[in-house]
Order: C-alpha cells, then structure tokens, then sequence
C-alpha cells in the first residue's frame, strides 16, 4: 500500500505487520544488487522510488511465501506498475474522486478509463455505486477485456434483521469500502475452496443501484469472523483520534473534495457535536497541507463551515532540518516551494473567510494578508508573512515544520510534545494572542487534513512509538 505515514516498511506488510528493519535492509540490497548488476548499459537508470518498492514488495512476497497478497494499485491503473499481475484472484475498484489530474485526466470518466485498465480477462471485478457516466465506462472495460463486472450492493443489505455491522473505521464512507472488502474476500475464499461461507441472500437493489448496467453481486450471510474483521479494522491517519489531555487530535489524510467532504462530516460527529467544556472555553484550529495538482481552494472551501477559530499551514517536513527525517523526505520539493504553497493556502483562506464574513454577521471581517516572505530560521522563529495591520485574532499562521506548528497548537499541554519556546519565538500578534487563548481553553480540538504525508509527520510526532 502507498503512501507511507511514518516509515518506509508501512508499505510492505506481512499478517498486518511492517516487515522488520532487518527483512527490509536483507530485501532492499538483494533486489538493489540484482537490478544494478543486471540493468540494460543502453537505459542504465534504475528504477523510480515506487517502482522500486514495487518490485521489492513482489520479491519479499514471493520469498516469504504468503498465501495471499493484497496489492494497492499506485496512481491510476492502467499504466501503474502494480499492473504487471497477469491474473489476479480479483479485482475491486472503489469510490472514484478526482485525483492526480494532471496524470489521470481531469474529469470522472477519464479517472474511470484508468481504473478499469486493472480488469483482466475472467477475472472478476467489483466496483460500488458510482455515477452513471463513470460507471459505464468502466463496464465498457471491463467488456473490452472479457472480465465479469459486479456492483457491490450496499453494506444494509449485509445486516440480518435489526443487528446493525460495527466498522472500526468511521465515516460514512467506510461502508462502501466494506462492502467492496466483503465481496473481495469472498471470492478469494471461495477460490481457495473455503466451506461455511453464508448463504446467499437475493435482496432487492437499493433505488441507487436500481437500473445501472452493471449486474449486482448477491449479498449473503457474513461469518463471525467476517463481523470481527469489519469491527477490528485499524488504519492510521484515516478518521484517527488521538486524545492528549486537553488537547485532542483529529487525523484524515482526506485530500480530494469527496474525501474533505466526509472528512468534515465526521469531525463534525466526531468533535463539533460534543458539549461545550463546562469550566471554559474551546479553542478550534485547522492544521492543513496539500500537496501535489490539487485544488486547493476547493479543499479550503469546504472546511470552512467547520468554524476554526485559527488555521495553521505548514510543510510536511517534520523538522526544518530533514537529517533525522529520511523516510519522509520528499526530494521532488523544496523546502522554499513546500513554503510559497503555505503562504498560498493562508491568503486563499484568509480571502474565503472575508468572502464568508459578508454573509455571516456573526464573522469578524478580517483584513487582507499582505507582505513578503520573512524567514528566520537562525533565531529559529515562527516564518510568518508581515502583513498590513489587522485584528489580533487574525485566524491565519504560517509555520515552516510541523514540529513548530504542533508545539505552537499544544502550547505545552500535550505531553508529547515539549513547549514553545518562551522567548522571541512569537514576533506575531496573531500568534501571541492565539497562544493565550490555547494554554486558558478547556479543550483544544485540532483537525489535521489535506495530505496523508501531513498527517504521517504528525503522527510520528505525536506518537513516537511508530517509529520504533
């Protein structure tokens, strides 16, 4: 699977475990030897960092002997590199969003063309409700390429009587994803013979899945063991709440529009439906990144009704300094692009909120951010843009690591992380007021969003034992 959140060896898992330093270090160097002693002298580049870890990945696979591999297509499909798998025991293609445009096309059913390329002849394939276009071209596909095409139907028709499925991960959204993993299941252990698979049950369609032109898949009696795995399921930095004392992180590495949006519905479940603190007051921020071609305005925009009383933008460097941060350093962006994008992200906000404050009579309107980059990185200071005098509680903060964000955020409340520094560390208004306001709340809910690299360097700061 990709992207990793703290460590290289996320990706690469055996029984639900990262392979060990030791399993990685003896694969790396045996399939690096290999390919470089064998390489063609004419192309004498080596592969790329995902196509590398691809073919290491088959290697280890293969090596150790597993009974079932579960291979996470990279970008796309059609011309991913996991895409060499002849036949494949199945194949599931899940909620599609628009993503890696400038790679997959810019529109739904050009997104579509792509993922179906995994379809292979006699292979079967399923897929979830999805919009009409879309759908058909991927049934067109899968027609080009001989391969048997089924809509999943919706996790509901799985529940026997009133006994309602609990799923480990949150968000609506989810129950689509377990529907697909049932179906995907199934069929693998059907394949291997299995017995004592449940029955199959005939429900009728949903209206949604009524009249699409792709065949729905039969639902049918789940195993306990199938109502375990859905309840056990763990992913982290996906709807993941860490709770430190006063301060309580909510971490998804949502970074499309569909996936903002059921990412703020779930924060809103999640933290904006809890009770008001009894004894005082609580503080909202946003912690945001984005990364790549997407649209981030159109990510802001739809975080905006969530009300955050500050919005802090950062890199997803951990530390300013990248030598203790090796597995995720990304070396196709500098740090000064890493920061332009910030100062983007915090006029694009900053402008959406004005926009918002003319219809909200409740918003302070605030003053436009204006000035030049600043940085000072000897003195180890926040990187903040001088803007033209506006209300100390300008909602807005630019910080150049997450280190930095995170301590400015916890204020020394989260025994994680250690405290700000006192002095010199805050030149900006917004940021001394703002510390104030976050040492005296009661609680301090904090949304981290945009990138699953973002959310990773959170999590290895706020919970050291992933890097272990």
């Amino acid at each position: 699977s990709s992207p990793h959140l703290v460590q290289v060896r996320e990706r690469i898992r055996i029984n639900g475990q990262p392979i060990s330093k030791d399993l990685f270090n003896k694969y790396f160097w045996l399939v690096y030897n290999r390919l470089e002693a064998t390489k063609d002298p004419v192309h004498t580049s080596m592969p790329a960092y995902f196509r590398f870890l691809t073919i290491m990945a088959f290697h280890v696979f293969l090596q150790e002997k597993v009974d079932l591999a579960v291979v996470e297509v990279g970008i796309g499909g059609t011309y991913d590199c996991t895409n060499i798998i002849r036949a494949p025991v199945v194949c599931g293609v899940s909620s599609l969003g628009i993503d890696h445009t400038s790679i997959l096309g810019d529109t739904m059913e050009k997104i579509a063309w792509q993922k179906g390329g995994i379809f292979k002849p006699g292979v079967p394939a399923f897929t979830v409700a999805q919009p009409e276009r879309p759908l058909e071209v991927l049934r067109e596909r899968a027609q080009e390429r001989e391969c048997p095409l089924y809509l999943c139907p919706e996790l509901d028709d799985f529940e026997e009587g009133c006994r309602a499925l609990e799923l480990g991960l949150a968000g609506a959204h989810q129950r689509s994803n377990a529907a697909l993993a049932l179906q995907l299941a199934r069929t693998w252990l059907q394949r291997r013979g299995c017995q004592g698979l449940g029955e199959l049950k005939e429900v009728p369609p949903s209206p949604e899945l009524l009249g699409r032109p792709v065949p729905l898949a039969p639902a049918f009696q789940l195993t306990d063991a199938m109502i375990q795995g859905l309840r056990d399921t763990e992913w982290l930095g996906r709807t993941q709440v860490l709770s430190h004392g006063a301060v309580t992180w909510y971490l998804d590495g949502a970074h499309t529009t569909s996936s903002i949006q059921a990412c703020v519905r779930w924060f809103r479940q999640a933290a904006l439906n809890q009770d008001k603190p009894h004894d005082g007051s609580e503080v909202r921020v946003l912690l945001f990144n984005a990364t790549g071609d997407r649209d981030t305005a159109a990510l802001l925009k739809l975080l905006v009704p969530c009300h955050f009383d500050y919005a802090v933008f950062c890199p997803n460097f951990t530390e300013v300094s990248v030598t203790n941060n090796a597995d995720q350093q990304n070396f196709n962006v500098t740090l000064e692009n890493a920061l332009t994008r910030c100062l983007e992200n915090q006029r694009t906000w900053t402008r959406l909120l004005e926009e918002k404050a003319g219809q909200d009579p409740w918003l302070p309107s605030p003053l436009r951010v204006g000035g030049l980059l600043q940085p000072a990185p000897a003195r180890g200071s926040l990187l903040l843009v001088p803007p033209a005098p506006r209300p100390l509680n300008s909602p807005a903060l630019v910080f150049p690591c997450l280190a930095q964000a995170l301590r400015w955020v916890a204020q020394g409340r989260d025994p994680q992380l250690a405290a700000p520094a006192a002095s010199g560390a805050h030149p900006h208004p917004a940021a001394s007021s703002g510390a104030v306001l976050l040492r005296e709340a009661a609680a301090v809910r904090v949304l981290v969003t945009g990138s699953l690299h973002l959310v990773g360097g959170a999590l290895r700061l706020l919970d050291p034992a992933l890097s272990q």
